[in-house]
C-alpha cells in the first residue's frame, strides 16, 4: 500500500464516524448520511490540498460534508425526515437527542453538533463556518434554550 492511499485510510477511520454522525445529523435519513460521507472522502481522494496538520484536515473534511448538506437539501427541497432508520448507528439516548437537535433549524443544530459532539472550540467554529465567535455563542445559547424548552414540554 502507497503512503497516500495510508493516509487516505488513515483518514476515513479517524474522521468517518464523526463525520457519518454529522451527515446524519443534517441529512435526517442515513442512506443520504452516507451518500454525502463518500462524496466527503471522494473529495479528499481526489481534490484535497496538502493538510498542514491533522486539525486543518478536520476543518476541511467538516466544512466540505456541510457544504455538501446545505447543497444537497436544496437541490431536494426537502422537508424534515425522521431519524427512525438511524436507530443501529446510535444508542436509544443518542437517538433521542439526535432527534431533538435535528429539529432545530440548521445554524442551530449545526453548531451544537460542532461543539458538544465534535469538541470544537468556538474559536473553530467560527472559522469553520466562517461567522463571528459571537455569533456562534448566540447560536450555541439559541439552541440550548430551544432544546431546554422541548425537554421541559416533554415532562
Amino acid at each position: 500500500m502507497d503512503d497516500s492511499a495510508r493516509r487516505f485510510e488513515q483518514a476515513y477511520e479517524t474522521y468517518g464516524p464523526s463525520l457519518y454522525r454529522f451527515c446524519l445529523l443534517q441529512m435526517k435519513d442515513p442512506a443520504d448520511a452516507e451518500d454525502i460521507l463518500q462524496e466527503v472522502f471522494c473529495r479528499r481522494l481526489y481534490r484535497a490540498p496538502v493538510f498542514a496538520s491533522p486539525d486543518h484536515e478536520r476543518r476541511w473534511l467538516f466544512r466540505v460534508a456541510l457544504n455538501l448538506c446545505r447543497d444537497a437539501w436544496k437541490r431536494a427541497g426537502r422537508s424534515d425526515l425522521p431519524l427512525e432508520a438511524a436507530s443501529a448507528a446510535v444508542t436509544p439516548e443518542e437517538l433521542g437527542l439526535l432527534e431533538q437537535v435535528a429539529a432545530l433549524p440548521e445554524p442551530l443544530r449545526t453548531v451544537l453538533h460542532l461543539h458538544y459532539y465534535e469538541g470544537y472550540s468556538l474559536r473553530e467554529i467560527a472559522r469553520l463556518l466562517g461567522v463571528t465567535v459571537p455569533t456562534v455563542k448566540m447560536r450555541l445559547k439559541r439552541g440550548r434554550d430551544a432544546l431546554r424548552d422541548t425537554w421541559e414540554g416533554s415532562l
